[in-house]
């Protein structure tokens, strides 16, 4: 059980970075068409306008998306055999069934991404749907296994959820400064109408505020939280204070070396890993439970 669902919040977490390379390496519309790579074929073909490198790494990321279904279809099987029996059945068959929905709704998503031409509005809602799905990923696995919560004084918890919030903006604001940017996924894919210098400097200011906001978080734990919670929620907290400032030497050094593909590459997966990261914080605090429910979420 914990080996399918780990390998769906691997594989939801992966398809984020390959998504980026299809776009890093001009590979958008390797595939100019859906669901068929080309008219008639399911696959590249030989001697494709696209090129043979650009089409396949565009299939590439589809094939992995049929991964990603069968590692859903096996984790939801597992969901609604060993959850049933639990006092928190009704959010495991949720968060399963949020799997599914999202497939389906992203393989529709991937498919007007395509049709539009990589409209930029289309790219950003496709990456941020992943974040959605990762979410509940996670949230779906920590609660299968059982994975230690605890409870933290009611200031703890608010902030929490609020840097959750902010790390949901942070991640919003990058989408577009990628979608200002030069790497659209094909010459001819539109961009957003904004300027990309003041958006990179507004995203930058928000991960400061992130990074500020997780530093008083960590330093009201240390002094009003339990033995047991300042290390337990702590250790969460210190862990996502060093993948935040991580993520922030990345997008500095990228925007001053003219956004080289590794590093924009490396940024794309240092997203992913701040939102698993708060939101790992989140769960283990109880900061994703209404009051009311906590009774029936440990």
């Amino acid at each position: 059980m914990s080996l399918i669902l780990t390998l769906l919040v691997a594989l939801q977490s992966l398809i984020v970075v390959t998504g980026g390379a299809v776009r890093l390496t001009g590979s958008g519309l390797g595939c100019p068409t859906w669901p068929d790579c080309v008219s008639g074929s399911i696959a590249p073909v030989a001697h494709q306008a696209q090129g043979t490198l650009h089409s396949w790494i565009e299939f590439g990321n589809r094939l992995l998306t049929v991964a990603l279904f069968i590692a859903i279809i096996a984790s939801v099987i597992v969901a609604f055999r060993k959850g049933r029996s639990r006092s928190d059945w009704p959010v495991i068959r949720n968060l399963a069934l949020l799997q599914i929905a999202g497939i389906i709704a992203q393989i529709v998503l991937g498919g007007i991404t395509v049709l539009t031409k990589l409209n930029p509005f289309t790219v950003s809602a496709h990456f941020l749907l992943s974040i959605v799905l990762i979410a509940g990923t996670l949230s779906l696995r920590q609660r299968l296994l059982s994975v230690k919560r605890t409870e933290v004084l009611p200031t703890t918890q608010s902030m929490i959820r609020g840097l959750i919030v902010l790390s949901a903006v942070v991640i919003t604001l990058g989408t577009i400064v990628t979608g200002s940017g030069p790497h659209a996924g094909d010459i001819q894919a539109k961009r957003y109408h904004i300027g990309a210098r003041t958006i990179s400097w507004l995203h930058a200011d928000s991960v400061i505020a992130l990074i500020a906001l997780t530093f008083g978080l960590y330093l009201i734990i240390r002094v009003s939280e339990s033995v047991d919670n300042r290390r337990y929620v702590g250790g969460k907290v210190l862990l996502f204070i060093f993948i935040c400032l991580g993520q922030g030497l990345i997008g500095y050094i990228q925007y001053f070396t003219k956004l080289p593909e590794a590093l924009v590459a490396a940024h794309l997966l240092g997203a992913t890993l701040v939102w698993l990261g708060i939101w790992n914080v989140g769960f283990s605090a109880h900061a994703l439970t209404s009051s009311s429910k906590k009774s029936i979420s440990k």
